[in-house]
């Protein structure tokens, strides 16, 4: 039986207790012909102690363990790494949670202050409008009390008035009755000495006709004019009986009180149609008459100087416009000459707005306002500003074809002397370190983008 081999080399015969199988060491396996099984002997003393492997397979044992170690550190790392991470991922989590709660919550704090500084605000406003509907509330009761005492206050005036008048009235009858009715009296026909009553009753009666006559809005001239006639006819029969059978006191004041009694009577009526028809006292028809004059006066004052405004105004208007035609007659002729055609083409008396607009729109080809000339200007100003943020001032930006730069070319020299001719600065070979090609690849598509993005000089 041929031994086997183990790592190229001969493994040792060792001694055979028993059937012999195949040991798996590090991927080797003995292949050893198995024998007949025999009963099993007790083996002597000296077989207890097994063949150690040799140096190779403890080698390979302590390689297999280390990297089984290495394999555990490596996991064990990983897992606390994970570990890490997501406890990291959890506090970071947290945190926002936390900073998120924050922001909500002094959002809401905020929120609810601001709700209820409104809550105030609405309060004092709602507290202010209140006080101001008491205070008019107030001011609406005192003027009404004010008022209804004044009607009440006058109601009473009139009510005293009315009554003293017509007691007067009573008493300027009882006074002059007495004449009138020794005057109309006869022996032979005591039924006369009822006249003077029958004219103090007429005079009364014609007083309340009038005063019907007031309550229904009707004329009452008619009607005071003949309690007038008849006060007259009874003062002048009491002052001629009086004078041929009293004294001249007993007629004057008889013929007095004839007249005194229905003109007051009169007068008190008097004021009752003058309030009726809302009639004015003189002062209160000065004061209008007034105010009238003095308002017709500012109504003529604010007329004219609103007519004096609108011809300045309108002189003004006239002289802008006469300046501007003059002007876009100066600076646009060719202009100015095809819109005055235009104008007459198309019925208008004067170059309008929209006349205007469309014979520069015709001549210059645009709109007022702008031409060729401007826009040579704008493009013009838009080089010299791409020349000012150029890098390289001397140059227009938008000739450069790349915007690839070298500068390991040499500068440029003076051959000689500072008076020679200049000499071009050339790159010879080894004067610097050639590019990688990562660099010359980066720098060909910043070329590229450049070349693209900057203008050209025929855009």
């Amino acid at each position: 039986m041929t031994s086997p081999t183990i790592n190229g080399t001969k493994r040792p015969s060792v001694p055979t207790f028993g059937p012999i199988t195949p040991i798996h060491i590090g991927g080797i396996t003995d292949t050893a012909t198995p024998q007949t099984p025999t009963p099993p002997t007790k083996e002597p003393a000296v077989a207890a102690s097994a063949p150690r492997p040799d140096a190779v397979t403890e080698a390979e044992a302590m390689a297999i363990r280390e990297r089984a170690r290495a394999e555990a550190e490596a996991a064990r790392i990983r897992a606390e790494a994970e570990a890490d991470a997501i406890r990291t991922a959890a506090e970071q989590k947290a945190e926002r949670e936390r900073i998120a709660n924050e922001r909500a919550a002094m959002r809401l704090e905020k929120e609810r202050a601001a709700h209820e500084l409104r809550l105030t605000e609405t309060r004092h406003k709602q507290e202010e409008i209140d006080r101001q509907r008491a205070e008019a509330n107030a001011a609406q009761q005192a003027e009404q009390d004010a008022e209804a005492e004044q009607a009440n206050e006058i109601t009473t005036a009139d009510a005293k008035w009315r009554a003293y008048a017509i007691r007067f009235a009573f008493v300027c009858g009882i006074v002059s009755l007495p004449v009138q009715m020794s005057f109309f009296w006869n022996p032979r026909a005591p039924w006369m000495a009822g006249a003077p009553i029958m004219l103090e009753a007429a005079a009364w009666v014609v007083h309340r006709g009038a005063r019907a006559a007031v309550a229904n809005r009707r004329p009452v001239w008619h009607y005071r004019l003949i309690v007038w006639l008849l006060a007259f006819v009874a003062a002048g029969v009491n002052l001629y009986h009086g004078l041929h059978s009293f004294d001249p006191g007993t007629a004057l004041a008889t013929a007095f009180a004839s007249v005194a009694g229905p003109g007051v009577w009169d007068l008190h009526e008097h004021g009752r149609i003058r309030k009726r028809d809302g009639a004015l006292t003189r002062r209160e028809q000065k004061t209008k008459e007034a105010a009238e004059k003095r308002a017709a006066a500012e109504k003529s004052a604010r007329e004219a100087a609103a007519k004096a405004e609108k011809s300045a105004l309108e002189k003004a208007a006239r002289d802008a416009a006469d300046k501007l035609a003059k002007d876009r007659e100066a600076l646009y002729p060719e202009v100015w000459k095809h819109a005055e055609k235009l104008a007459a083409g198309l019925g208008e008396t004067t170059v309008t707005e929209a006349v205007w607009r469309r014979a520069h729109k015709d001549v210059e080809g645009t709109d007022p306002g702008d031409s060729a000339e401007a826009q040579q200007f704008r493009n013009a100003a838009a080089r010299r500003l791409l020349d000012a943020r150029a890098d390289a001032p001397e140059k227009a930006v938008w000739k450069i074809p790349s915007a690839q730069v070298n500068p390991q070319v040499p500068p440029t020299r003076r051959r000689g002397s500072v008076t020679g001719p200049p000499v071009r600065g050339v790159r010879r070979p080894g004067d610097t370190a050639p590019f990688v090609q990562a660099a010359r690849n980066q720098a060909a598509i910043t070329a590229k983008n450049a070349t693209e993005k900057t203008p050209r000089e025929d855009s």
